[in-house]
């Protein structure tokens, strides 16, 4: 399998560098478009989140050192540098490569969810098929790694459906919900707002309904977008230019937006905090670039909370999670072996057209000769004989050619596999001069 993972995750990289060389959905098609011009890359899927950026390629022969995989991941790692205006080897530390079966059982345990911070959540499914949509709308996968990420698909649903990994509700939103819970002692007569529109802040608003919290106001670029969500929980819509205002109100801030900079800022907070007449006010911020100024923090009675701070906050959740995730490895254990089993399926299969393709070039060969030789009256028996001694002999001169050579280096494993592929059977009786190096039968002279 020519293709292969680079990236970083929450595992490797802390937030400060995650931001610097996240994706954001405005920048991946021109992206992607840049890295299938990478040196024998002819396929690519960019996923980028809040917890990891990982570059999956295709390429379109073998690495030349199999095994090694350096310069591959040098390649990647160095245009992901480069296009982040950042240097390799500050990259290189908090970075991961993998390539061929263990990119696929990689990319696998990522989309069932047991890669992420939150063991088992759902969303970086939807995050992956998304990046995938992408890249086959721009037409830059469909071959191997394609392949790949329908099977890592497949395998997520069942890990999905056959175990209890997703059996409660864990998620970021869901994670930030829980702490707000823990610092606030009775969420229903607070008020909250969400900054952003997305499936993280939706799932925020839902588990906050589910806690019965009614003072709900969504913020977001787009106002419809913003009434839409919120109608969905009885809340209210704003856009982000009344960000200022709708702080004095809020007792709890939950952002997550694809914004390239910080939408609140420490002065901002300020403000309201004194207009709150300094009641406290929870920040949660599930953005990656962040959406909040991490100095928020230093202002008395704001409490700021980044996505890598809230781990912790549900690990009792999560625990009860990992037997689910022991029986989800052995599923994808399962799904590896029948997506190498495929794979080898369709490279026989490719080779065995290439061989009835090369077969029927020698009979169409031979036959348009035999065609000539009737019509210039040769005798029907002795061109049919010639015929069939020019296709056999030319069928099975490469393969004489080989295995002579593969015998005189001692390779005795290609003879053994010969000899099962054929059926030799070393009691079956010779035919006269079968056993004997074929050579080019001369034609008939004209008479």
């Amino acid at each position: 399998m020519e293709l292969a993972v680079t990236g970083l995750n929450h595992g490797t990289a802390n937030i400060n560098l995650r931001e610097r060389v996240a994706f954001p959905p405005a920048i991946v098609t021109g992206a992607l478009r840049q890295a299938i011009e990478l040196h024998e890359v002819n396929e690519a899927v960019i996923v980028s989140t809040c917890n990891r950026t990982e570059v999956y390629l295709g390429f379109s022969r073998p690495e030349p050192e199999p095994g090694t995989g350096s310069g591959r991941y040098r390649l990647t790692l160095e245009w992901l540098a480069e296009f982040h205006g950042m240097s390799a080897d500050e990259l290189a530390p908090a970075s991961y490569f993998h390539e061929g079966g263990e990119a696929v059982r990689h990319l696998m345990r990522v989309a069932a969810g047991l890669d992420s911070m939150v063991l088992g959540e759902p969303q970086i499914l939807g995050q992956i098929k998304s990046a995938y949509a992408l890249s086959r709308e721009q037409e830059l996968i469909g071959g191997n790694l394609a392949r790949a990420f329908e099977a890592a698909f497949s395998v997520a649903k069942e890990v999905r459906t056959e175990t209890a990994i997703g059996g409660s509700p864990v998620s970021v939103a869901y994670a930030a919900v829980t702490l707000a819970g823990r610092i606030f002692s009775d969420l229903s007569r607070l008020q909250v707002l969400l900054v952003g529109a997305g499936k993280t802040i939706e799932l925020a608003a839902r588990h906050l309904a589910e806690k019965g919290v009614s003072g709900i106001v969504v913020a977001n670029r787009t106002l419809d977008n913003a009434l839409q969500l919120a109608g969905k929980f009885s809340g209210e819509g704003a856009l982000l230019a009344d960000l200022p205002e709708l702080l004095i109100d809020a007792d709890i801030v939950i952002s997550s937006t694809s914004s390239q900079l910080p939408l609140i800022g420490k002065g901002v907070v300020e403000r309201a905090i004194r207009r709150r007449k300094h009641r406290p006010m929870l920040l949660v911020d599930l953005a990656v670039p962040r959406d909040i100024e991490v100095e928020v923090n230093e202002i008395p009675d704001a409490y700021l909370y980044g996505i890598d701070d809230i781990g912790s906050v549900i690990e009792d959740s999560v625990n009860s999670r990992r037997e689910a995730a022991v029986q989800a490895g052995s599923l994808i254990d399962l799904g590896m072996e029948k997506f190498l089993s495929q794979l080898r399926s369709r490279n026989a299969v490719a080779t065995l057209r290439r061989l009835r393709g090369k077969a029927d070039a020698i009979r169409e060969t031979e036959l348009e000769q035999a065609r000539r030789e009737l019509k210039k009256g040769g005798d029907a028996g002795a061109v049919l004989e010639s015929l069939a001694r020019a296709i056999t002999n030319k069928l099975i001169h490469s393969p004489s050619v080989r295995m002579k050579q593969a015998s005189a280096e001692g390779k005795d494993e290609m003879l053994r596999v010969t000899r099962e592929l054929f059926e030799l059977d070393e009691d079956a009786p010779r035919v006269r001069g079968h056993d004997q190096e074929p050579i080019p039968e001369p034609r008939a002279k004209k008479p």
